[in-house]
Order: C-alpha cells, then structure tokens, then sequence
C-alpha cells in the first residue's frame, strides 16, 4: 500500500518568545491508504487532538499557535499550502467527526440542510442534491430517512446525532477519517454500533481512519496500530496485538493495567512521577 499520509518531527507551540509552550514535542506516524486504521491513545492534555487538527491547519490562528515538521497527505505539503488549496482538502480529503455531536450541529438548521451544504461545497457535480444527503442517511443506518432528512437535531438521540455527523463527513468522501473520541458521550451500546458503522463504511468505501482515544478497550478488533502518547511525545508504538500483549513503555502499561476486568479492583492511573518518563 501506498501512504496517505505521512507525519515527520511535527512541533506544536503555543505563545510567544520566551512564554512559547510547546506541546508536542516532533512525533513521525503515517497512515497507509486504502481503509488502514490507525489509533492515537493517550490521557487528556497528552497532545492527540492538536496533533490532528494540525493536520489541516485548523489550529487557532489567535492562540500564537506554532507549527512545524512536515504533514503530506496524498502527496501534498500540507502546511505550505494557501487557504483556498486548505479548504478542498478539509473535508474533500480530511474529514472530522468529534465527541460531542451536539455541538458539531447547527440548531436552528434541518439536519438535511447542514448535510446537503457539505455536499454542493465539496460535490458541485452532484445534481440531485437531497437524493444524495437521502443516500447518506440510509448509508450510516438512519431509518426513513427520507423523514429525517426534514428533522431538527434536537429531535434525535445522541447516537442518531452521531450517525449523521458521520454522514456529513462522508458527504465528501474522503480519503481520511478523523474520529476524535467519537463514543465518548454516548452510552456503552450505543457506542458499539458506532464503532461497528464506522468498521462498516471503512471496509465498504475503503477509507483510512485515524481514531484519537483515551480507551485501549475500543481498539482492540478496530485499529490496525496504535501510537501511545504521553506528555507530547509518542512513547510507543506498533500493531495492536503487540502493543497489548507486550508493552514497552511504563506509560502503555499503566493504561492497560486500567482496562477494567470483571472482579478486579485497580488503582487510579498516575501519570506524575519519573516511573512513567523511563
């Protein structure tokens, strides 16, 4: 397989001068094309989320938010590209779906409104608009979608909100798919069926995904590898299987030492201490 996309001694900063603070600390990855699926794992605060969101160059510009290293998806230089070159990567190549659902939602907009947007922005070709935002619902498991397609998003569960968040990115069928903490506020059913939908439309449309968790329980029997952060460094990684099997790093096993097990009692996970640093 080929890379989509490759990721060299990428720095993220924020500040200026001498209060420049800089959180990620020039981490490589890559993600093969054609349906891989790669997992960033790590705590809150670890530097999963700025990572990919550097990716397209959405970091706030009014934060003094430095980047540098290099980022090439699908042959092209990312971060020496101009906007208008930016805006038919985000979404057309790179596409987002987020923890909160609710919040990646216009209110005071139809659900078929905000999809059908996201299709004339990046599919102009695409004549029948609403036929194809129909499409979509019924692509991500919404029944009558049809009825949908004229619903409001506070009319729909969280994990309905969830599935056409997903419809929206697919809208523009890219190549990649970044899933940050995409179960998180949702109930443990239900974010299984997340996950096996995104499994589904992975394995149907051949896209890769780039999943950013905190939980090693939802990447077993979902991604192809893991890259374990901590403290805006990859400490580890490698293919699932080895990485749970036989960790390296203290940081990788004090996170599988939390995966719960029925009838045992763990200790909280301490991230503070030289233990972790080794």
């Amino acid at each position: 397989m080929s890379k989509l996309l490759t990721v060299e001694q990428l720095k993220i900063g924020f500040g200026t001068g001498d209060s420049m603070n800089e959180v990620v600390h020039g981490i490589d990855f890559d993600i093969e094309a054609g349906g891989e699926t790669v997992a960033i794992l790590g705590e809150s605060g670890s530097g999963k989320s700025v990572s990919c969101l550097a990716l397209t160059q959405l970091l706030p510009i009014d934060a003094n938010c430095s980047v540098s290293g290099s980022i090439v998806f699908d042959g092209q230089d990312v971060l020496r590209l101009d906007e208008p070159e930016l805006r038919k990567i985000r979404g057309g190549g790179i596409a987002y779906i987020f923890q909160e659902p609710s919040a990646s939602l216009n209110p005071v907009f139809t659900i078929g409104f905000q999809i059908a947007e996201a299709v004339r922005l990046h599919r102009p070709d695409i004549s029948d608009v609403e036929g194809r935002v129909v499409e979509l619902l019924e692509l991500v498991g919404i029944r009558e979608a049809q009825l949908r397609y004229r619903s409001y998003p506070h009319e729909l569960s969280g994990g309905m909100q969830q599935r056409v968040v997903i419809a929206m990115a697919l809208a523009c069928e890219p190549k990649l798919l970044v899933a940050d903490e995409p179960t998180t506020a949702l109930d443990v059913t239900i974010q299984a069926q997340i996950l096996d939908l995104l499994r589904k439309l992975r394995n149907q449309l051949g896209m890769s995904i780039l999943l950013i968790t905190h939980n090693f329980g939802i990447v077993k029997g979902f991604a192809d590898r893991v890259l374990v952060m901590y403290q805006g460094n990859i400490v580890e990684s490698g293919s699932v299987e080895t990485v749970l099997s036989n960790p390296q790093h203290p940081y990788t096993k004090a996170l599988i030492s939390c995966i719960p097990k029925l009838g045992d009692h763990q200790e909280r996970l301490t991230t503070i201490g030289d233990s972790l640093d080794t």
